[in-house]
């Protein structure tokens, strides 16, 4: 089943914080642990079941290691166990479709196809899990004895299905003991209706013009409208996937946890590299502290880093996807920023920053293209659409898009920089009460408005659920 709104969250989540309050801090845990489980449920009520045996995989590894301190070998044997166990849970759910499709096509061969569906958020919680069994085989965080406590960690519901991704060691001093304060609950709202607005009245509106230009014949579209299709997915991702991330980190803070940043303003990113620093914040730490740093990093010479580079983003293409466009994706940018470490990155320090911002936005809009368009013919297409020498620059089509979206690409454009943010503080510096009055005024107009929204909505998709 697709989460296809937000209806179930609205109804769930004053249920949720209702019983949580009300409940001992000993019974607090218990109540997001099966709040978890009802929430991942609603959406997969079957595949509940792999969500649970990964978490069994790892707490069990978790104590083994434990059991075993001192003696290397054994907890590195956990430490693979659980490691194994858990990729081959993605390779079969999420990669066996895409590797017997990639072997038939390359080999002429007629191999059975399993098409198993797949598990809402299974990248995510997997990740998640996993990095716990890491972190302890590092000696970077201490086992977690109680399974209440850790299946609470991995099904916490805010960020279960889309993120962030948050680590163990993130989270492990507020697992047991958390604080929630008045101030805490208040902030947590304001942030979770502030993602709540990017995603139903920001990307979902943006988002309609590219479902248009999406199912248009690329090889008539116009290059205005190529390009209007594809900057409407590139502000729809961002403020689906910030939004939910907001929505998350809003709602942890309702309850007493510290979710990580996930997303910095990535399109004001003077390079790739920097972008990336911006972007999904936490699956970049997750691929830098789990696989750059073990390969080596940049220490061990510039081929090996070259290599190691590679690996990185041929591994976070094929985490977004099991298809050659998230691949191909993946070593594009992975190319991008080996050219910026090792090329064109002084000149491109010594540029204004405008012409930075530019250069990175565009290198970022064309990626866009293989990350959505589906197949590497129809994302070539695409491309070709955008870049038609000597093909019509415009048509009606385009000039009619462009007169419906402008005011909301105008309000992407903005929402998209910290602009806002600083006139915020600058106003609460010459006029504190005013916004200290104001906030709570904004905050309950944008859930009043929202809600009236997702009411009529028809068209409300998650993008990240997918992964």
């Amino acid at each position: 089943m697709v989460f296809s709104s937000l209806t179930f969250l609205y109804l769930f989540l004053p249920v949720v914080l209702g019983l949580y309050y009300l409940f001992p801090k000993k019974g607090k845990n218990i109540i997001l642990l099966l709040s978890g489980l009802f929430f991942y449920a609603w959406g997969e009520p079957f595949y509940i079941i792999i969500m649970l045996l990964s978490i069994a995989i790892d707490y069990t590894a978790g104590r083994l290691m434990d059991r075993f301190s001192g003696d290397r070998r054994k907890q590195t044997l956990c430490l693979i166990v659980s490691l194994v166990m858990n990729l081959s849970l993605l390779a079969v759910f999420k990669y066996s479709s895409f590797i017997v499709t990639s072997i038939n096509d390359i080999f002429g061969l007629s191999l059975f196809d399993p098409q198993l569906p797949l598990p809402i958020g299974i990248s995510f919680y997997t990740f998640q899990s996993m990095s716990y069994t890491i972190d302890l085989y590092m000696g970077n965080i201490k086992v977690q004895k109680n399974l209440i406590s850790f299946t609470t960690y991995v099904t916490l519901f805010p960020q279960i299905v889309a993120g962030p991704i948050v680590r163990y060691e993130d989270v492990q001093n507020e697992i047991d003991d958390r604080l929630i304060t008045m101030e805490m609950v208040a902030d947590g709202i304001a942030i979770f209706v502030k993602g709540l607005a990017k995603k139903v009245l920001l990307a979902n509106n943006i988002g309609m013009l590219w479902t248009q230009v999406k199912g248009m014949e690329f090889s008539s579209i116009s290059v205005l409208t190529a390009w209007l299709g594809i900057l409407a997915f590139t502000f729809q991702i961002y403020f689906d996937f910030s939004g939910y991330s907001d929505m998350a980190v809003g709602m942890g803070k309702m309850l007493g946890f510290h979710f990580p940043q996930n997303f910095n303003f990535p399109y004001i990113a003077r390079s790739i590299s920097d972008f990336w620093r911006r972007w999904h914040i936490t699956l970049s730490s997750w691929f830098r502290s789990y696989v750059y740093i073990p390969l080596g990093g940049n220490r061990c010479g510039k081929l090996k880093q070259l290599r190691n580079l590679l690996v990185v983003w041929f591994l976070t293409g094929l985490w977004h996807g099991a298809s050659w466009n998230f691949i191909v994706w993946g070593l594009y940018f992975g190319f991008l920023i080996i050219g910026e470490r090792f090329v064109w990155g002084k000149f491109l320090e010594k540029l204004p920053k405008a012409v930075q911002v530019l250069y990175t936005f565009l290198l970022v809009v064309i990626g866009w293209v293989f990350f959505d368009v589906n197949g590497l013919g129809g994302a070539m297409g695409y491309l070709g659409a955008m870049f038609r020498f000597g093909g019509a620059l415009s048509d009606p089509m385009a000039i009619y898009l462009l007169k419906s979206y402008a005011v909301i690409f105008i309000v992407c454009i903005f929402a998209s920089t910290p602009i806002f943010g600083h006139l915020v503080q600058k106003v609460q510096k010459r006029w504190p009460v005013v916004v200290a009055v104001a906030t709570p005024i904004v905050v309950l107009v944008l859930m009043i408005v929202c809600t009236a929204y997702l009411v009529d909505a028809t068209y409300n998709p998650f993008l990240y659920f997918r992964f």
